[in-house]
């Protein structure tokens, strides 16, 4: 607690983090389990967001989630939206205080819960612990003609997602997956 902003340690001993809009953000807590739900594993264990990521400094910390995995991570300067399946960053220009206020204003548009709709419409609630897994990934061509949605433990995720996007630029960000059981 001692490494974190002032503004994340309020809202972190007020609440210890918190799911919200049936998955479209997860906010980490200060605990140790569930693994899920951990910051200290997101910023420090094993397979961290940022060794998972390589454009991600150490010392920015993944304070959030959207339902498909992008990370919020907040840094000196405001928050950062690292894009999971590519690997890139957009510094978002707010506060944490703007950054939750924006999503609670618009939470569809902002932290673009589009596939959690659609999931949830056709599948029923997100798990705990889970994230919506596009297939084939949204930064595909492929995509365009439509994905299947599947909830899978959000770790995995991070997992696919940072190794697909370490292997975009090697292959000039034409790939072809396949994913196998």
């Amino acid at each position: 607690m001692k490494r974190l902003p002032d503004s994340l340690v309020s809202l972190l001993f007020s609440v210890n983090g918190f799911v919200q809009f049936g998955g479209g953000l997860h906010l980490r807590g200060a605990c140790f389990e569930p693994d899920w739900h951990s910051l200290r594993r997101a910023w420090f264990g094993p397979g961290s967001i940022s060794d998972l990521f390589p454009a991600v400094n150490h010392n920015w910390v993944p304070f959030a989630e959207d339902c498909v995995g992008d990370q919020f991570l907040l840094k000196s300067t405001g928050v950062v939206r690292l894009s999971a399946e590519t690997g890139e960053l957009e510094e978002l220009g707010l506060t944490l205080g703007e950054f939750l206020r924006r999503a609670n204003t618009d939470p569809i548009g902002f932290l673009a819960m589009e596939p959690l709709l659609q999931f949830r419409q056709d599948q029923g609630d997100l798990p705990d612990g889970h994230l919506v897994h596009a297939y084939p990934p949204f930064c595909t061509e492929e995509a365009a003609n439509g994905v299947s949605l599947a909830a899978i433990p959000a770790w995995e995720l991070h997992q696919f997602h940072a190794e697909l996007a370490r292997s975009l630029p090697e292959c000039d960000g034409k790939i072809r997956i396949e994913i196998r059981d």
